[in-house]
């Protein structure tokens, strides 16, 4: 299975366009940066409440490769995954197509496509599958020719996933990848914690 283009002129079945350079302006919360600084990252818990998703499943498929933590690997027995918020991004995605039947080997071949793109225009990008394919769709025009082709039953417009991690993103900790710190969110949390056990 091939990640293929939508829209007028394109056939099915044909590959994606080649990848895109990553722009930082539209990096999510935690994501991106000078070359040579160290990025913020999620760790796996908050990676699961994000995306919406198990820690046994984030784990399988950091294992299998699926979708691997960009910031930081585990590195042995007590080491932390970090992962990036497009990492984040690309978990519920998988997650909307698995809950939609599309089958493993078909989403992985979806997720190769999202991480060979890069995240220029990420948020312009609606996935639409007739539950056998996946395509992309880059404009309204796209997805409108695509459903009256007949090959489009469902669709993920990755702009509103891109805000609903934004948005969960926003209130859970970060962590320093080269320090391993938790940043100032995290701190308003632990004294929020504290102020219940002595309240």
């Amino acid at each position: 299975m091939s990640v293929s283009r939508g829209g007028s002129g394109s056939q099915p079945g044909t590959a994606a366009p080649g990848a895109a350079q990553a722009s930082p302006g539209q990096a999510g919360p935690g994501q991106g940066g000078p070359a040579g600084v160290a990025e913020d990252g999620y760790r796996g818990p908050t990676a699961c409440h994000a995306a919406g998703i198990t820690y046994r499943q984030l784990d399988y498929w950091a294992r299998t490769g699926l979708v691997e933590p960009s910031v930081r690997a585990a590195q042995g027995s007590g080491s932390q995954r970090l992962y990036s918020f497009r990492d984040i991004l690309v978990l519920k995605v998988v997650k909307r197509l698995l809950d939609t039947g599309i089958s493993l080997q078909q989403i992985r071949a979806a997720v190769q496509h999202l991480r060979d793109r890069g995240s220029e225009d990420l948020a312009q990008v609606t996935l639409m599958s007739d539950g056998v394919s996946v395509y992309e769709c880059t404009s309204p025009d796209e997805v409108v020719d695509l459903l009256a082709g007949g090959q489009g039953v469902f669709g993920i417009a990755l702009g509103r996933v891109w805000q609903e991690v934004a948005g969960e993103l926003a209130e859970l900790p970060t962590v320093r990848e080269e320090d391993g710190l938790i940043t100032a969110s995290a701190d308003e949390l632990a004294a929020r914690r504290v102020a219940r056990r002595i309240g």
